[in-house]
């Protein structure tokens, strides 16, 4: 049961408010990152929306922040 949750949150999906909030980062800089290829890229969960895997951003994030570290060492 525990894992069952575990997994579930590891696929919620987050739209574009929360994705800013979580990265910092503009809604035009995602998509500049996602068209480099250098973003996670979206999903399409309706006609007229998209979101994000939350383990996918999360990943992302804590890339950011190993390399960030790296550059000080």
């Amino acid at each position: 049961m525990k894992n069952d949750i575990q997994n579930l949150n590891s696929q919620r999906i987050i739209r574009r408010p929360e994705v800013e909030k979580l990265t910092g980062l503009a809604r035009s800089t995602i998509y500049d990152l996602m068209k480099k290829r250098k973003f996670p890229k979206s999903i399409q969960i309706s006609v007229r929306a998209i979101g994000w895997l939350e383990a996918d951003i999360t990943a992302f994030i804590e890339e950011r922040i190993s390399e960030s570290r790296k550059g000080g060492e």
